[in-house]
C-alpha cells in the first residue's frame, strides 16, 4: 500500500483527469489525499475526499479583456501562478506532515507541490494536463522563457530547494501527461519519463438536472463549451453561437454551456444550460464547438467527435492547431468569426467530407488504447516501488 498526494490548483480542467487516477489508487488499495482548495476538490471528486485545504488567491483566476500572447502567459505566471505556490506551500507543508506521503503527484501548475516535496526529500510526479508544454512553446520566444525560469527560480528560493535546478514544472521521476503523440506529432519529449496516457474518462460527481428528453435523435447534436476559465470573454462567441445552430436548427440541435449567464432571448431550438454532464454528453454528441481547451478537447476525440475550434489565449491556439494538424477538426477566430462563419465551420465538420470525422474516430481509438487512469495507476506504482524515501526534515 502506497500513500499518494495528490496537490491540484483551483482550476476544474486540472483537477478533473485526477479524478478518475484517485479512484483507480483507491480501487488498488492504496491511500489518497489531496492539497488544495477542499470545497472544489470535493465537488468533483466527491464529499469523501480526503483533503488538506490550502489557502487560495482571492477572485481566482480573473484577467483582463482581451489579454492574449506573451502578455497572457506572463499575466498568468506572475499574478496567479507563482502567488498561488506561495500561498499553497504551507498547505503543502502541513498535508505532508499530517499525510506522509510516499509519492506526491502535482499538477504542473501547482508548483508548490513539486517545490515543497523536493525540499522535503519526497518522490514527486508532474500531472500534465495540456500538450501544450509538452513541446517546447517557448522555444520560439527566448526572452519569456528566460523570464519565466528566473521567475520560477526566485520562487525555489522561496519554496523549494535552492540547491536544485531542474524546472519544476518537469519532474525528473516522471510525467503522467494525459494527451496522446496523435497531438503532439514528432515533436520531442522534455525527457524519457514521460508517460502519454490520453485523457482520464472516469464518472463524474453530477449535480445537474440535464433533461434528457430535449435531445431529439434524428437530429445532429453540437455541444458548445468554451470552458470554466473563460466567463469573461465568452459572451460574444456563444451569442454568434446560439444564432448559428439556431440557422441549421432544421437537422442540427444545440447545447450551449454559459456558466456567466452571458444568453438572453435564446429560439427553443438551443438548450442552453449553466452546467452539463459533459462525458454523458459527448457520448450522444456529432461535433463540439470549443475553445481548444485540452480536457475538452481529448474528450472529445476520445468519443472520435470532430471539432470546431475557436482558441483564446494560454495554451489553447497550440492545442487547436494540434487538431487541425491532425485533420480533426478547423480552427475559427474567437474574436471575429460570425454566426454565418460559425454555422459553415459547423457545417463542414458534421458532413464527413473533410475526414474530421474519420481522424477524430482514429486518434480517439488512439487515446483510449493509451490507457488513461489505468496507465496513469500503473505508472504511479511504477515510480512508487522504484523510489523509496524518507522525508528529509524542513
Amino acid at each position: 500500500m502506497t500513500r499518494f498526494l495528490l496537490v491540484v490548483p483551483p482550476l476544474v480542467g486540472h483537477i478533473n483527469p485526477l479524478v478518475g487516477v484517485a479512484r483507480e489508487l483507491a480501487g488498488r488499495g492504496h491511500q489518497v489525499a489531496w492539497a488544495g482548495h477542499a470545497d472544489q476538490i470535493r465537488r468533483l471528486a466527491g464529499e469523501d475526499a480526503a483533503v488538506f485545504d490550502c489557502p487560495m488567491p482571492e477572485g481566482g483566476l480573473s484577467r483582463p479583456p482581451g489579454m492574449t500572447g506573451p502578455a497572457a502567459f506572463r499575466f498568468l505566471w506572475a499574478e496567479f501562478f507563482v502567488p498561488l505556490a506561495d500561498l499553497m506551500a504551507p498547505g503543502v507543508d502541513a498535508a505532508i506532515d499530517a499525510f506522509r506521503p510516499d509519492v506526491v503527484l502535482t499538477d504542473q501548475h501547482a508548483v508548490a507541490g513539486a517545490l515543497v516535496a523536493e525540499r522535503r526529500g519526497i518522490t514527486h510526479v508532474t500531472s500534465a494536463t495540456t500538450s501544450a508544454e509538452l513541446i517546447d512553446p517557448l522555444g520560439a520566444l527566448p526572452k519569456v522563457g528566460a523570464w519565466l525560469s528566473e521567475l520560477l527560480g526566485a520562487l525555489r528560493g522561496r519554496i523549494g530547494d535552492p540547491e536544485r535546478t531542474g524546472d519544476p514544472r518537469f519532474s525528473p521521476y516522471g510525467v503522467i501527461a494525459f494527451t496522446g503523440r496523435e497531438l503532439l506529432g514528432d515533436a520531442p519529449l522534455p525527457h524519457e519519463r514521460v508517460h502519454l496516457v490520453g485523457p482520464a474518462i472516469a464518472p463524474r460527481s453530477d449535480r445537474s438536472d440535464f433533461p434528457w428528453e430535449w435531445l431529439d435523435p434524428e437530429r445532429s447534436t453540437v455541444l458548445v463549451s468554451l470552458g470554466t476559465a473563460n466567463v469573461d470573454a465568452g459572451g460574444r462567441f456563444l451569442a454568434e453561437a446560439v444564432t448559428a445552430l439556431d440557422r441549421l436548427g432544421d437537422r442540427v440541435q444545440g447545447v450551449v454551456v454559459d456558466p456567466g449567464h452571458t444568453l438572453s432571448d435564446v429560439p427553443p431550438g438551443v438548450l442552453v444550460r449553466e452546467h452539463v454532464p459533459q462525458l454523458d454528453l459527448l457520448a450522444l454528441a456529432d461535433a463540439v464547438v470549443c475553445h481548444g481547451g485540452h480536457n475538452t478537447v481529448c474528450e472529445s476525440l476520445w468519443h472520435g467527435l470532430p471539432l470546431v475550434l475557436a482558441p483564446i489565449r494560454d495554451d489553447q491556439p497550440i492545442v487547436a492547431g494540434q487538431v487541425v494538424d491532425a485533420g480533426a477538426g478547423v480552427r475559427v477566430r474567437f474574436s471575429r468569426v460570425d454566426a454565418a462563419r460559425l454555422g459553415a465551420a459547423i457545417e463542414t465538420v458534421l458532413d464527413g467530407s473533410g475526414g474530421h470525422r474519420t481522424a477524430a474516430e482514429a486518434i480517439g481509438r488512439s487515446l483510449r488504447a493509451a490507457g488513461g487512469q489505468v496507465a496513469a495507476a500503473d505508472h504511479l506504482e511504477q515510480i512508487a516501488a522504484r523510489h523509496t524515501h524518507v522525508p528529509a526534515p524542513h
